[in-house]
């Protein structure tokens, strides 16, 4: 009769490995390029010559770096109309864009971030508030998509150049 031995280390999560990791970032990669196939061009500010206010940290002035071309899933959540003050109304155009995070992070070097543009056709729009909302497998440290809402950038303010 043989006697059971405990192993010496526990055995890899099941479906959680590497392989099976690579494996979601290449299909979603060529769903999101090749099928999907809808495209935005972001613009990260330049952190270091960017002159933030101390205490604030908010600039009168932004720089950024070149538009990077980034493929992502876009949905178009329509323009709202506001009532303001003094009988004037305001339209606000909102979209929410799904980046694949790993694509962004490890492939093209960039994080999204709240505060950068994006230009969608030919709009552009600020980055007002990012999320990561999906887990892979469950497990809460593989986040592997970041969802930025945006809103329609005023004219004047960011013109792209």
């Amino acid at each position: 009769m043989s006697k059971w031995t405990r192993p010496t280390q526990p055995p890899p999560p099941l479906f959680l490995g590497e392989k099976e990791k690579n494996l979601v970032k290449q299909v979603n990669d060529e769903i999101i390029e090749r099928v999907v196939g809808q495209q935005v061009l972001y613009f990260p500010i330049d952190l270091e010559t960017t002159n933030f206010h101390p205490i604030y940290g908010e600039a009168m002035e932004k720089n950024f770096y070149h538009p990077i071309r980034v493929f992502a899933l876009v949905e178009f959540l329509g323009v709202e109309t506001e009532f303001m003050e003094n009988f004037v109304l305001d339209k606000t155009t909102k979209l929410k864009v799904n980046f694949h995070k790993r694509r962004l992070t490890e492939d093209q070097n960039l994080f999204v971030r709240e505060g950068d543009y994006i230009r969608y056709g030919e709009i552009f729009y600020e980055i007002v508030k990012t999320i990561e909302p999906k887990l892979l497998f469950g497990q809460p440290e593989t986040r592997f998509e970041v969802q930025a809402e945006c809103i329609r950038a005023r004219k004047g303010i960011f013109d792209g150049s």
